[in-house]
């Protein structure tokens, strides 16, 4: 594999299986999955209000909690400078808890592009970005971003310059990664919240730009 932060050729010949998010849907699974929860209440395992509980934690993971952070960024040069030294830290002290898991924040610039990949599974800071999309998890993204990082870049209809690097990180079960997009030009009179609203999920992973 080829090491994150170093820039990807084009002189070899590349898999462009596509990169899509498969239909997981499957109310087979969905039926059984209830009947075992119902089962498992009624064996006192766990109670309704166990449930409820953890769907509401749920609800709380979303990708609006990183692009808060990046929004603070934005606005905050002092934020910024402690989200990229410890982005566990930074997290907590606005709110988000990374439940022990280090955080490592990638700032976007002219000269670098960074990129997210976890290419044994899926390991993704659900706190920040909310459930991990189905095509980061598909076989093609963790196979192809490594190895031709601009092709699967354009895909997602992101094309970085040939005078710009593109570096892939690969997250692991001990560590995480977000990206610090580049703020837009023209956004100095916007809002922390209109900022926010701005950051997209993909954005966070650096599939794509502001």
């Amino acid at each position: 594999m080829t090491p994150a932060g170093q820039d990807h050729s084009h002189d070899h010949d590349h898999d462009h299986s596509a990169i899509e998010a498969e239909d997981t849907s499957n109310s087979d699974t969905a039926l059984l999955a209830d009947a075992l929860r119902l089962v498992l209440i009624e064996k006192g395992i766990f109670t309704a209000a166990d449930v409820q509980a953890q769907l509401d934690l749920m609800e709380t993971r979303s990708d609006r909690n990183g692009a808060r952070l990046v929004a603070r960024a934005w606005q905050d040069p002092a934020f910024k400078a402690a989200l990229l030294d410890d982005g566990a830290k930074a997290a907590l002290d606005a709110g988000f808890d990374m439940k022990g898991t280090p955080l490592v924040v990638l700032e976007n610039t002219d000269a670098v592009h960074n990129v997210v990949v976890c290419t044994l599974c899926s390991c993704y800071p659900v706190s920040l970005l909310g459930p991990s999309p189905e095509w980061y998890k598909s076989k093609a993204y963790r196979g192809r971003v490594v190895r031709d990082p601009r092709s699967v870049l354009e895909e997602f209809g992101t094309s970085i310059g040939a005078d710009r690097e593109v570096r892939v990180h690969d997250s692991t079960a001990d560590m995480r990664y977000m990206i610090l997009p580049k703020r837009p030009a023209g956004t100095d009179g916007l809002s922390e919240a209109a900022l926010a609203d701005l950051v997209t999920r993909n954005g966070l992973i650096g599939v794509a730009e502001v």
